[in-house]
């Protein structure tokens, strides 16, 4: 076990307590949290930055508007559904179309394939404000907005559902990235915990390298067969100039930034997380340690600029 650890430690892997005490406890106020964990509290501060963010439909706050929800979606064929305190992706549907008939009014396809309710949804959106989903299980909102239409660069990588990018930034610094690709068994989510893939990024150019799947290596796609390596993100530089301003947005030293590529609309922030996880190294196959050292040498005598921020991150990583 201790050779293993020490193993770790010399590949520069960053483990959860180094995280917590060394960076996030350091480098996040509690104050600001609410910024990142309101995901209606990002949108607006988002908003307030001209930064682009998924269009909100309409915001679930009480039992009434849950009645309500027929009305309140219309004639909406596609949308989101998100807890405002969810992390992880738990408690996200995503609506890709209208499936009802005749004999199946007010039935709706999910992302997926799979067919739910008007019914069954207003019972989800109550687990929502019940806090279900939320951090600490506080009560909750439930969000309803614009469903991103992926970029056709991700047609052949993935499975339904939407792609996203991953940005670990550090002092307004991107340190490591990864691609997160829905698969079959995710229901659509990009998120590693349901399913989906990690492809790891090469910050200087945009291109995935390695990938991973239920923390195992892989190398192409379980469902669409496509390799996973050597595809140059596009909007790569917008990106990166985007998640590196997270830094002054939310006043937050060490955070992940989730970004997605819609077709028509381009880069939009889909969340800001103020506690990343860590299986990005395994993606990467490259420890955070060692950059966020170099990160802490380049900015100890004065703080970066955001061109700075980027030539640090395409120069090293």
């Amino acid at each position: 076990m201790f050779a293993q650890l020490k193993r770790l430690n010399e590949l520069g892997v960053l483990g959860i307590n180094g995280r917590n005490l060394d960076y996030i406890f350091t480098q996040n106020r509690r104050r600001y949290y609410p910024l990142v964990d309101d995901k209606v509290q990002t949108k607006q501060r988002a908003a307030e930055y001209h930064v682009p963010t998924p269009e909100l439909y309409g915001l679930i706050t009480t039992q009434r508007q849950v009645s309500q929800l027929k009305t309140i979606l219309g004639d909406r064929r596609e949308f989101v559904i998100k807890p405002a305190h969810g992390s992880g992706g738990d408690g996200i549907v995503v609506i890709a179309d209208r499936a009802d008939d005749d004999t199946q009014p007010d039935l709706y396809e999910k992302s997926s394939g799979s067919t739910i309710s008007l019914r069954d949804l207003q019972y989800h959106l109550n687990n929502i404000l019940g806090g279900l989903y939320s951090l600490g299980g506080v009560t909750d909102q439930a969000i309803i907005e614009y469903r991103v239409q992926p970029h056709p660069f991700f047609d052949i990588m993935t499975y339904r559902g939407v792609p996203d990018i991953r940005l670990v930034v550090y002092r307004g610094v991107p340190v490591m990235g990864m691609l997160r690709l829905p698969t079959r068994e995710s229901d659509g989510k990009a998120n590693l915990h349901s399913g989906g893939i990690g492809a790891g990024i090469q910050l200087s150019t945009g291109k995935t390298t390695h990938a991973v799947y239920r923390n195992r290596p892989i190398y192409k796609h379980p469902d669409t067969k496509a390799a996973l390596a050597g595809h140059m993100i596009p909007y790569w530089d917008q990106i990166l100039a985007m998640a590196s301003r997270f830094y002054d947005i939310v006043n937050m030293g060490y955070i992940g930034v989730d970004i997605v590529i819609d077709n028509r609309l381009g880069p939009m922030l889909l969340e800001v997380n103020a506690r990343p996880g860590l299986s990005i190294q395994i993606a990467n196959q490259a420890g955070l340690k060692d950059r966020l050292e170099l990160v802490d040498a380049h900015a100890k005598n004065r703080p970066l600029t955001e061109a700075d921020a980027i030539d640090l991150a395409k120069t090293y990583f």
